[in-house]
């Protein structure tokens, strides 16, 4: 027997009007760290500093062992910019913060 899985749209900043549907536990857990993770004081975090803030903050029986984590930042990072919960400042390494 097979599981159904609730499904949620990602959107990027990248690509304005496209959306795809995604494992929304997986969304939603990423979204959480991410959000707990990035400072709303500028200058931010790089991602780098992000991603070491989320890896602990995960599910392991979502991402076991950190699997996939890094895609699932991209995307959901993307994501909450489009959604404009987070902003990047214009330096290089990408820095961001939450609004």
């Amino acid at each position: 027997m097979s599981k159904t899985i609730e499904r949620t749209e990602m959107r990027s900043i990248t690509s304005p009007g496209f959306a795809m549907q995604v494992d929304k536990a997986k969304y939603d857990a990423m979204k959480d760290a991410i959000l707990a993770a990035v400072p709303k004081t500028v200058p931010g975090l790089t991602v780098a500093e992000i991603k070491a803030r989320v890896l602990p903050l995960l599910p392991e029986e979502l991402f076991p062992g950190g699997a996939k984590a890094g895609w699932w930042l991209k995307g959901v990072q993307l994501d909450l910019e489009a959604r404009g919960l987070i902003a990047r400042e214009n330096v290089k390494p990408l820095r961001l913060h939450r609004l």
